[in-house]
């Protein structure tokens, strides 16, 4: 089979080291309670040859590149319609998967926060993600309240999953290198099916907090809240970048009830 040529316009690195492939395989917990998992961006299959010698899984694979797809469908004939030719960030979950499952990959890098805000639109059914991304990315993802990396991504990924940076890659077990290091994180579901809160007034606090981080949130959110009855609120005089998500939820709950 003729190999499949990295596209830079969809942000492709092949990973090369099959030792770092079966490692991020390895990462995969599924006493979580899955057995469906989904890899992303498989490329030529260095991580699906792992995967696919896992017999606990019913393992299905997804590449928006139409080579990799036709190249897998030669290398894996075994997978039939569990190999799909189409875009991640537009897949129906609920439709093509029955119940939980995970998510896997060397995501490309050019839609790495997509791909992470799609897994928390689905984040009911995704009770773990195992993938690689740019080591900035993965630092973001795990940033804690008060460090310059942390801000939306941080407070919705912790706000659902717990967070974990596993290791971090070298450039060069990648074709082509990419020009940044890389770092192989995992999200597994908490316990929390829904926040203590208003969740839909939760994402506009932590969006509008951040979409102005310099400034304080009491200036931030002020289209959110009812001044007069939130003028001794301290998390208010605070920036967004400081509050945990308890912050956040507690926060959220005062602004409601200050509505009414």
């Amino acid at each position: 089979m003729s190999l499949v040529r990295a596209k830079k316009h969809l942000g492709q690195h092949f990973l090369t080291d099959k030792n770092i492939a079966a490692k991020i395989v390895e990462s995969l917990r599924p006493e979580k309670g899955y057995q469906q998992v989904l890899e992303v961006g498989p490329g030529m299959g260095v991580l699906s040859d792992f995967l696919l010698q896992k017999t606990e899984y019913e393992t299905s694979l997804i590449d928006i590149d139409t080579e990799s797809y036709l190249f897998l469908q030669k290398k894996y004939p075994q997978l039939g319609s569990r190999l799909l030719n189409a875009d991640f960030l537009e897949l129906d979950f609920a439709t093509t998967f029955n119940g939980p499952m995970a998510v896997i990959g060397n995501f490309p890098y050019n839609i790495s926060s997509q791909i992470l805000f799609k897994i928390l639109d689905n984040r009911d059914q995704v009770l773990e993600v195992v993938g690689m991304f740019q080591k900035e990315v993965a630092e973001r993802c795990n940033a804690k309240a008060g460090s310059k990396e942390y801000g939306i991504l941080s407070v919705f990924l912790q706000a659902y999953y717990k967070v974990e940076y596993l290791f971090t890659v070298k450039a060069g077990v990648f074709n082509p290198p990419p020009k940044v290091l890389s770092a192989v994180i995992r999200l597994s579901r908490n316990e929390t099916q829904k926040l203590d809160c208003d969740e839909k007034l939760f994402w506009q606090v932590v969006k509008a907090g951040f979409n102005q981080r310099r400034k304080t949130l009491r200036n931030a959110v002020s289209s959110l809240i009812n001044k007069e009855k939130m003028t001794d609120e301290p998390l208010l005089d605070l920036r967004a970048e400081r509050l945990t998500v308890k912050d956040f939820v507690d926060l959220t709950n005062k602004i409601e009830a200050g509505r009414k």
